[in-house]
């Protein structure tokens, strides 16, 4: 059963980013109270069944970048409960109009890691061609005599040599794309938000990718996160903007 610590490693998995943005909440009922915790914003909502822990998964959000929120669920009631992703809304404010914003879903996360890992396969294998190739030229040489004689040798003990290297080398590459493919899956796995069913006092809790807000001439941008719990509805403020604002 997972419980709030995920919520922390989760945070803690999110990295800082200088130069960048920084988030507000605001209470928006007397259910909510907006706080700090160690050192960054959060922001508690309470209803009838469930209570809803939100902060940012960084100090410093990139730039135009998504924001990534790290969400603790507990489930108050006497009864289990569901969350489902699919019902988390996000909505941007501009100028008196409301734009819906995109939830990334831990599938489409899982599918974007998927493209970079054949990208980084691709690469790896131009890479190992190359290494290949400039392996099969090795142990080729030539060489000029003192009286001006020139010609051309070859050394098969050389050419073992590079060829084992390359071998060695594009081994170790292969190696090293996979596993970095893997332990990023691993960490979507272990850190992205899915659907999940709330026995009476769990905690459930991971992050939340949402697409980014679209920019304001670099001022301040103000959305509404709004997280549904079983019948519960989670309405949660955001204002970010420039850092140090």
């Amino acid at each position: 059963m997972r419980n709030l610590g995920i919520v922390a490693l989760c945070a803690a998995l999110g990295g800082c980013v200088s130069n960048g943005e920084t988030i507000a909440f605001r209470a928006s009922n007397p259910q909510q109270q907006a706080m700090m915790r160690d050192g960054q914003p959060a922001l508690v909502s309470r209803q009838k069944h469930s209570l809803v822990l939100v902060r940012p998964a960084s100090r410093q959000l990139q730039a135009n970048g998504r924001p990534v929120f790290v969400v603790g669920i507990n489930n108050v009631g006497k009864q289990p409960t569901e969350f489902r992703v699919a019902q988390v809304e996000a909505i941007q404010h501009v100028g008196g109009s409301d734009f819906g914003m995109q939830i990334v879903t831990f599938e489409m996360l899982q599918q974007e890691e998927k493209n970079r890992q054949v990208a980084r396969a691709v690469l790896a294998g131009v890479a190992g061609a190359a290494n290949a190739y400039s392996a099969s030229q090795a142990g080729h040489g030539s060489y000029t005599t003192p009286s001006g004689r020139s010609g051309t040798f070859y050394s098969p003990t050389a050419a073992v040599i590079a060829q084992n290297n390359a071998a060695v080398q594009n081994e170790a590459m292969f190696a090293a794309t996979i596993e970095t493919g893997q332990r990023n899956m691993a960490t979507l796995e272990q850190t992205v938000i899915k659907d999940n069913t709330l026995m009476p006092g769990e905690w459930y809790g991971g992050q939340l990718h949402i697409a980014p807000p679209t920019d304001q001439a670099g001022g301040q941008k103000s959305y509404t996160i709004v997280i549904t719990v079983g019948q519960d509805r989670h309405v949660v403020d955001v204002n970010q903007g420039p850092a140090g604002t």
